[in-house]
């Protein structure tokens, strides 16, 4: 939390946040056409926020694209504002949604945590069968080979798929992609969302990025940004100290 803190006390870096807010998902020179600042001073105020989890990065091409992550604020929200002024909750939901909206041919939401582990362990995290069921309520069924299906299915007995789709990447521990899609529409065009899990070790621990992008409409965007932290603080729990969190019900995004 002092990393945020640190970040948010530079008048630039508030602005960076600001030009994000407006318009999500953009590069250092996009961003430097609107900070009367240089390149290297501009990388430098990014190279903070990001160490402080305010931004996220991911690569298409030869492209870097920044985007807000409004986790660390929220943390903020709920340790310091939400005790005192509840009534502005809502408004402050509403600009975290605003911060994660879809933009065409870019990701729909960037969510960075950091786990101290390794690349093997997360990569069987987020694979595992008995795992996934452990911290996630669901078990992530497949071989995990490209090109094969997989289910999200429930643990409650039933053998209910909530979310199914096709493992597109496949580089253990490294990297997955997969389809996403909701059961009932399979098969029917403009339904699929996709989510790439990214996992790299970062000094003596895993640097974890989940990208959730295609998503169609302002309520799978929604279910996105309350699921995902609230499973990847369980599978961070679980991981780091062997037990996950107490679970809590969220909708399964991109249904």
């Amino acid at each position: 939390m002092d990393k945020v803190f640190k970040a948010l006390a530079d008048d630039t870096r508030r602005r960076l946040l600001d030009r994000l807010h407006e318009h999500n998902g953009q590069t250092l020179g996009e961003l430097c056409g609107r900070i009367d600042m240089t390149r290297q001073s501009v990388t430098q105020h990014l190279a903070v926020l990001e160490a402080a989890n305010l931004v996220s990065t991911v690569r298409r091409g030869r492209e870097k694209l920044h985007y807000l992550n409004p986790v660390p604020l929220h943390e903020i929200q709920e340790r310091w504002i939400e005790k005192f002024e509840r009534p502005r909750l809502s408004a402050l939901g509403a600009v975290k949604r605003q911060a994660e909206e879809a933009m065409t041919d870019k990701p729909t939401f960037v969510y960075v945590t950091y786990i101290r582990s390794t690349p093997e362990k997360v990569w069987d995290a987020l694979t595992d069968a008995d795992l996934t069921a452990s911290y996630w309520g669901h078990s992530n069924v497949s071989d995990w080979r490209r090109g094969s299906r997989w289910e999200h299915v429930r643990t409650d007995g039933s053998g209910i798929a909530d979310v199914v789709g096709t493992v597109v990447e496949s580089e253990p521990p490294t990297r997955l992609v997969t389809t996403w899609v909701d059961p009932q529409k399979e098969g029917q065009e403009d339904t699929y969302s996709r989510v790439t899990f990214d996992i790299t070790p970062h000094e003596d621990i895993v640097r974890l990025t989940v990208t959730h992008e295609d998503l169609w409409d302002e309520g799978a965007l929604s279910d996105v940004s309350l699921g995902w932290p609230a499973v990847l603080s369980n599978l961070k729990s679980l991981l780091e100290t062997g037990s996950p969190l107490p679970q809590e019900p969220w909708l399964v995004p991109g249904r």
